[in-house]
């Protein structure tokens, strides 16, 4: 049927216009006889037309789990008549795109099979006689509800049960909700705050984290396994046997959340004035309810608080740009508050602005949040008695590596440890899972008791985990993304709003503001500033390119920047690395710049999006009040400079 398809693949490969990779992955595909009439029609439409470059950018490899699970295009750049089908009064077409490298149907097929493989063998491994059992939920994107629901149905009809919510649903709500249902693995279906042609598929094991190593891997095998016959089988959504979650859930996370407050009393009479936004997306559904219990009535940002998979009142719905938060900060001066509030669309990322002497919205770094949550929640937790006044090495503030050293900092100057991770919150929330295997274990062998360690409070769990392991007291990263507590396991902007209303509430009971806030942990520790230097490359030839700065910086790394020589060139993927628990840092194409002056950078691939990211952190002594400002300057500018040399490099690099 597909023969003179095929024969356009091998033209176009011959001619040097398709790459191999592309043509092998499209001949599979082409003669698979598992594509609906709709994807064979959009292939046809390509290979006719010759559109190599389209193909090569579906085709060019196989979407894989990076940092955030399987994220790629679901509406291609070029959409066909074919996938256009039907489309809806915004354009959107009808079908997902076709391809190896899109997150369709197709691949979502395999992925759900693959993970339901891991989890029934997992299951027997264990000696259990359950059958796997997966909850699901979903943003507001593009077929979110789609792939959803496709994913309960597959899973139902490989012979297990199957848990969905009855409309979008936050990602730490997932995270939340695998623990709280006991269920062997979780899915939720978002791409955070990428463009709207964008989806993504993230997968959760049964401590409510993130897929880790070996298990990853051994899903990606699974996967890998899962023969292209019979996958039209899988198309028909049946949900009879999908069950919908009640009410009960979504109250319990909402517990679960206002539960990360430490001190509620620094509501009381606080007057805090707040705007929030979720940005057309998850964040309204429990950070509302949580602020209401706690006393906070937000003002909204009306035109947002509708969910919209376009987006339509924003470029890109990302909580730390300026242009994302342009409806929000006009609201805040209009109306005159404290903070704004923004989360992403799939709420697990939050932004923050607050307002100077003048009444003036300053956007607050994803660093500086990270930082000031830290320090307050150390300091609490210090004052009510969960953690000793001199520190603890039995307690730890967890980061990634690229996340500001101002954090490592702060740790070390409350005498607790700070553990670096590699970007991904997944490495964080293995962490917590193993201080909590640690400590249930150390409380059976003491006692001889199994213990159910999700029944116990935060205050409990802290005695608990520094008694046998270690205690979780805040972590997070750069790039906007915070926990509290190990209720989740993931990355929770609706907590994070929450224990950011609770600093402001206690700052301004204090007759202070988290600018002020900030500055003072400047003059304890130093001025740290960061900044994020990005090159986009888009689809293979962006890959190959992203592949040479990498490979470059390994076999020819920089000796010198701007006078500055290199002191110290660590490379992630060779190097053994440890960690303060002397766990070793897995390998990755992570590389640390360190110069003579103080200054480093930090280089690494996204595992998200077709871009390489490079991380620069400057910081500099400052003795008084008064040289604070010029300190700031100073450090800019320098770090700006730092940061052009670098991209221009990277440029050269690409082409060489």
């Amino acid at each position: 049927m597909n023969d003179s398809l095929i024969a356009l693949v091998d033209d176009l490969n011959g001619e040097g216009e398709l790459h191999d990779e592309a043509a092998a992955n499209l001949r599979v595909w082409l003669e698979g006889g598992f594509l609906s009439l709709a994807s064979n029609e959009a292939l046809k439409e390509l290979l006719e037309s010759g559109n190599a470059e389209e193909l090569n950018n579906r085709f060019y490899k196989k979407i894989a789990f990076g940092t955030g699970g399987l994220r790629g295009r679901t509406i291609g750049a070029t959409p066909t008549k074919g996938e256009k089908g039907d489309m809806d009064e915004t354009g959107v077409p009808a079908f997902p795109a076709v391809g190896s490298n899109m997150l369709n149907e197709y691949t979502v097929i395999r992925a759900t099979i693959g993970l339901f493989e891991f989890s029934r063998k997992h299951l027997e491994m264990q000696g259990k006689g359950e059958i796997p059992k997966l909850v699901i939920a979903h943003d507001v994107r593009h077929f979110s509800r789609f792939f959803c629901e496709l994913s309960a149905s597959i899973w139902t009809t490989c012979g297990g049960k199957a848990f969905i919510f009855d409309g979008p649903r936050s990602t730490p709500h997932l995270s939340f909700a695998v623990r709280y249902l006991g269920a062997t693995c979780g899915i939720v279906i978002t791409a955070s705050h990428n463009p709207p042609h964008d989806n993504g598929y993230k997968a959760y094991f049964t401590d409510g984290g993130q897929l880790v190593p070996p298990n990853d891997q051994s899903v990606i095998d699974e996967v890998e396994n899962v023969s292209f016959d019979g996958l039209q089988k899988y198309l028909k959504i049946d949900l009879d046997k999908v069950s919908t979650l009640g009410p009960e859930l979504d109250e319990a996370y909402v517990n679960a959340v206002v539960e990360t407050v430490i001190d509620p009393g620094a509501f009381a009479n606080s007057g805090l004035s707040v705007v929030f936004t979720p940005i057309h997306g998850t964040g309204a559904i429990s950070t509302l309810p949580a602020l209401d219990r706690l006393g906070v009535e937000p003002s909204l940002v009306e035109s947002q608080m509708i969910q919209d998979s376009n987006f339509p009142t924003v470029k890109s719905p990302n909580p730390e740009n300026a242009e994302a938060l342009s409806l929000a900060t006009a609201l805040s001066e209009e109306i005159g508050v404290d903070i704004l509030l923004a989360t992403d669309p799939d709420c697990d990322r939050m932004g923050v602005a607050a307002a100077d002497s003048d009444g003036k919205m300053i956007l607050v770094t994803g660093n500086q949040i990270g930082a000031m949550l830290a320090d307050y929640r150390i300091r609490k937790l210090k004052k009510m008695g969960w953690i000793p006044e001199g520190g603890t090495e039995s307690a730890a503030l967890i980061k990634t590596f690229v996340t500001s050293p101002l954090q490592d900092a702060i740790a070390k100057g409350h005498g607790i440890k700070c553990i670096n991770t590699l970007t991904g919150f997944k490495w964080i929330g293995e962490k917590l899972h193993l201080y909590e295997q640690a400590a249930t274990l150390a409380h059976k062998l003491e006692t001889g008791e199994e213990l159910d360690y999700d029944s116990l409070s935060q205050k409990e769990r802290s005695k608990l985990l520094q008694k046998h392991s270690t205690f979780y007291v805040f972590g997070g990263e750069e790039s906007y993304g915070y926990l509290p507590t190990d209720a989740v396991r993931d990355k929770d902007g609706n907590a994070a709003s929450v224990i950011f209303c609770e600093l402001a509430a206690s700052l301004k009971k204090e007759g202070s503001t988290i600018l002020e806030y900030l500055d003072s942990l400047y003059l304890q520790h130093g001025y740290f500033l960061e900044t994020l230097g990005q090159i986009v490359y888009e689809g293979a030839a962006g890959a190959a390119k992203i592949a040479r700065i990498l490979e470059t910086y390994r076999s020819s790394p920089p000796t010198e920047f701007l006078g500055s020589k290199v002191e110290r060139f660590i490379d992630f993927g060779r190097e053994t690395v440890n960690d303060p628990d002397r766990k070793e840092i897995p390998k990755q194409d992570l590389y640390f710049i360190e110069l003579e002056n103080g200054y480093r950078y930090a280089v690494r691939g996204s595992g998200t999006e077709p871009k390489i990211k490079f991380y620069l952190f400057g910081n500099d002594a400052v003795a008084e009040k008064s040289e604070l400002k010029a300190t700031k300057a100073k450090t800019k500018a320098a770090l700006e400079s730092l940061k052009q040399a670098v991209l221009y490099d990277a440029k050269n690099r690409a082409e060489s």
